[in-house]
């Protein structure tokens, strides 16, 4: 298990089976949940938050006033809705580097590493530079999370969930983008090592209905030992 980990808390008692699953065991303080749009992280991240009894940070994707705009008319929009996300993710993560000499103890929907991503991905070469230079010059010092979890599912799943939650900017997001987007972010985690990484195939589990998944999924997560493991579960058998 990752370091700085701390006991459950005593709000999970009376939780019947899963405050069983869980008493006695040693939790990383800070998760961080990440993949591409529609994979479930946000869902994920808030069942974890709920079960570990910590705070939780959520990307501000519905406060960010560009980003409807990004997703319709692309690169023109693509500078403001990045700095606006660096922006609001820096004051997010700054207030944990100020926490307790443990770190934090929270469940984050998003790695604030991935900004540079995405930067790289929609910006020109002139918005890029500018970004990089006020990204600089915020001077971030944001913790290392103690787990991350990747999750993976192919483009098909990705726009059914989109589609199925229903969420209206999100309509104009386009099929090469996405793609992109999970390309991308393939890339990024094959060569991540900045934090214990627990791979998972969400195109095999449904955490947001099956408890059993989540549980299989909760299973995993305590588990973890090691710099990278991977959960890919047989659906048939949860």
């Amino acid at each position: 298990m990752p370091n700085n980990p701390t006991p459950l808390s005593l709000a999970l008692e009376g939780t019947g089976a899963l405050a069983q699953k869980l008493e006695g065991q040693r939790l990383p303080r800070y998760v961080a949940v990440e993949g591409p749009i529609g994979v479930g992280k946000t869902t994920l991240a808030r069942k974890l938050a709920q079960v570990f009894d910590y705070p939780l940070l959520l990307e501000p994707a519905a406060e960010n006033p560009f980003l409807d705009r990004f997703y319709r008319d692309g690169r023109r929009n693509a500078l403001p809705t990045q700095l606006f996300f660096l922006l609001h993710r820096a004051q997010q993560v700054q207030g944990l580097a100020d926490d307790d000499l443990l770190g934090p103890l929270v469940v984050a929907d998003f790695l604030m590493d991935k900004d540079d991503l995405f930067a790289r991905m929609t910006l020109d070469d002139n918005e890029y530079e500018l970004y990089a230079r006020i990204q600089e010059n915020l001077a971030l010092s944001a913790p290392t999370p103690d787990l991350v979890i990747y999750l993976q599912a192919p483009l098909d799943i990705l726009q059914q969930r989109i589609r199925d939650r229903g969420i209206d900017y999100e309509r104009h997001i386009e099929l090469g983008y996405l793609r992109t987007l999970a390309d991308a972010y393939t890339e990024f985690f094959h060569f991540y090592d900045d934090a214990p990484l627990l791979v998972v195939n969400a195109a095999a589990i449904d955490i947001a209905n099956n408890d059993a998944h989540f549980d299989a999924l909760l299973e995993a997560v305590l588990a973890m030992d090691g710099a990278r493991q991977y959960f890919n579960p047989n659906p048939t058998l949860l």
